[in-house]
């Protein structure tokens, strides 16, 4: 199981946790892009790290040309020596068009699987100076001249991971993406009732199994040493869950659970002019809810969860303390025993049969 941390702020901040994670053991290192670029962040984190595989989680991907895109990717993976991952999200319209200042096209798990393709193709041009001939109804990439051509590299091509929320993007995911960032906004119940079932379906679509992707642990979830500090990350999650429970296009998490009229309720929060509306979004979350949403586990119980309940993972986050000695000396007792743990990878009760692949 690799384990990662997060990594991100004003560039000048970044450089010391990436050290920190590479000296503490961490497996990978990922960052977001809400206020501040997630390429840049992760060329600092590659500069000042020499092990740890880098990942943004994610990069928005509608607001950029795929083959802008393409180059920094090709750029970071040789910079970073072949530790880079690319992880890419849609966003949602609101964003796209008024904080952006993008044009919205219908069918984003469509045009997701063509920008995939796109990347996908422009590496190829790059690394074997083979013809660009993608032609789609979102995207077209036919021209490569040398002098534009940056040329191979001596690593492989970036893995690209997609975020999922709605049933289509995990179909795309299924078809044409190495790996399966869940969104933040998630529960287990939804992963394996929604995510999991489409990202299959989008596997058999192309011929391939699950061996052909990767999966990060999805749902919230809170570890602690005792029940005091679950109580207190549980009390945490508060902020997050009616701040994404606001956005009408992540209903499909409440709904799962009985709740969507308390996501409309957030959402019409969201939209008032209430100048306490954010604080009184977070208090309408009530225990009952938190405990819902979120798995917990004390640290020694941790490898038993992660065994039982994130069996078709191969990658989760883990941020414990490590400010003085002996906080760095259970971090790397709790990691170490994470580390070791081998899971199949594969979701239950859904295998897929070889045939499948075959056909």
């Amino acid at each position: 199981m690799k384990i990662g941390t997060g990594v991100g702020g004003w560039l000048a901040q970044v450089p010391e946790a990436a050290r920190r994670a590479d000296e503490l053991g961490y497996d990978f290192v990922s960052c977001g892009e809400l206020s501040h670029d997630s390429i840049l962040t992760m060329t600092v984190a590659a500069q000042n790290s020499e092990r740890v595989e880098l990942q943004t989680s994610v990069t928005i991907a509608f607001p950029r040309s795929p083959l802008v895109l393409a180059y920094e990717a090709w750029d970071l993976q040789a910079f970073s020596k072949g530790r880079f991952s690319l992880g890419l999200g849609s966003q949602v319209k609101g964003h796209n068009e008024r904080r952006f200042g993008m044009p919205w096209q219908p069918g984003p798990a469509n045009r997701m699987r063509e920008y995939i393709k796109f990347l996908k193709m422009a590496w190829d041009v790059f690394q074997n100076n083979s013809r660009p001939n993608f032609v789609g109804k979102y995207y077209q990439f036919t021209l490569m001249t040398p002098n534009f051509n940056p040329g191979p590299i001596e690593y492989p091509r970036p893995k690209v991971f997609l975020a999922c929320v709605g049933d289509a993007m995990a179909r795309t995911a299924g078809e044409v993406a190495d790996g399966v960032l869940p969104h933040g906004f998630m529960t287990d119940k939804y992963m394996r009732e929604v995510v999991l079932p489409n990202v299959k379906i989008g596997l058999e679509r192309a011929g391939r199994d699950w061996s052909d992707i990767e999966l990060s642990g999805g749902g919230f979830t809170v570890f602690g040493e005792n029940e005091s500090e679950i109580e207190q990350g549980l009390e945490r999650l508060k902020q997050p869950i009616s701040f994404y429970g606001s956005t009408r296009s992540y209903h499909e998490v409440f709904e799962v659970h009985g709740l969507k009229d308390f996501g409309m309720q957030l959402h019409a929060l969201s939209i008032s002019d209430k100048p306490n509306k954010w604080e009184e979004m977070r208090n309408l979350v009530t225990e009952d809810i938190l405990r819902t949403f979120a798995q917990t586990s004390t640290y020694d119980k941790l490898p038993q969860f992660i065994a039982e309940h994130r069996e078709y993972a191969s990658r989760i986050s883990l941020g414990m303390p490590t400010r003085t000695p002996a906080e760095r000396e259970r971090f790397q007792h709790v990691l170490k025993q994470v580390q070791a743990i081998k899971t199949p990878g594969v979701p239950r009760g859904l295998e897929i049969k070889k045939e499948a692949k075959a056909g």
